[in-house]
């Protein structure tokens, strides 16, 4: 009886913070999916507390940067964890395998959780999946699985456009993602050398990118994957799915402050 009735007490709950950036068509799809999957639907505004803490540390709220994203960030993660606390649960993380390796999280923001379900997940295949969810399903499910599948990848942290739209796009900052798991493979699974990981990707996407992009891409994701350990090096337990992981307590041991240089001057002679 105590087991079923700890069972019963059990439940999801999901909450949309909308902030900033935050657009109509990723608010609508968040709230329809909540709905859809029967957790429990919150709906908090980080807006006024985002607005008080410009106040607060005199940060001019129509200057758009580092700070004016990471405010955002952390005020959504103060919000899970306090509510974890207050309903005795823990906050699922939803940064995968790629934005740690290219440290493409907002520290002690949407870095941290109670546990990380797809920290060993590269973005590519979390597509993957959820595809893969949107052609098993029906209804709304299936409707609005296909419409977060097209729309930009984004932390939705800057203003939209004139227009509503979502004016920041990952890929555009940090290079296509299909490139960075790519990359990350090779690198991390076997050991290859950046001659053999440039080459491979050329070979692999001549149709798709030119060597120059490539090489571009390959460029910030050796730089960004060593200058980011700092974040890998305390991100919360996480369950390892593949043949890899970033974790520091598993597959990756690495110093917040190794030396990469040799990795871009092997790049620049190619």
């Amino acid at each position: 009886p105590y087991r079923r009735q700890r069972q019963m007490c059990i439940r999801d709950r999901a909450i949309t913070m909308p902030g900033f950036g935050t657009s109509n068509r990723t608010y609508e799809n968040s709230k329809k999916l909540i709905q859809a999957s029967g957790a429990e639907f919150r709906e908090i505004s980080i807006q006024a507390a985002c607005l008080q803490h410009f106040k607060d540390i005199q940060h001019e709220q129509d200057k758009f940067d580092v700070t004016y994203e990471n405010t955002q960030a952390r005020e959504r993660t103060q919000i899970l964890f306090d509510i974890a606390n207050k309903e005795n649960g823990i906050v699922v993380g939803t940064g995968d395998m790629s934005e740690l390796a290219l440290g493409w999280a907002t520290y002690n923001g949407d870095h941290m959780s109670n546990y990380g379900v797809n920290c060993s997940i590269p973005k590519t295949l979390v597509t993957t999946l959820i595809d893969h969810i949107r052609d098993n399903s029906s209804g709304i499910i299936k409707e609005t699985l296909t419409d977060i599948l097209n729309t930009p990848i984004s932390p939705e942290l800057l203003p939209l456009d004139s227009k509503g739209n979502i004016a920041q796009n990952t890929e555009k900052s940090v290079g296509p993602y299909i490139l960075h798991d790519f990359f990350l493979y090779h690198f991390l699974r076997y050991g290859a050398s950046i001659k053999k990981i440039y080459f491979l990707a050329c070979q692999t996407f001549v149709n798709d990118y030119s060597k120059e992009e490539i090489k571009q891409v390959l460029s910030i994701f050796i730089r960004r994957f060593f200058t980011q350990q700092f974040k890998r090096n305390c991100v919360p337990d996480g369950i390892k799915v593949g043949s890899v992981a970033l974790s520091p307590r598993g597959d990756l041991r690495m110093s917040s402050d190794t030396y990469y240089t040799m990795y871009l001057k092997e790049l620049e002679e190619l």
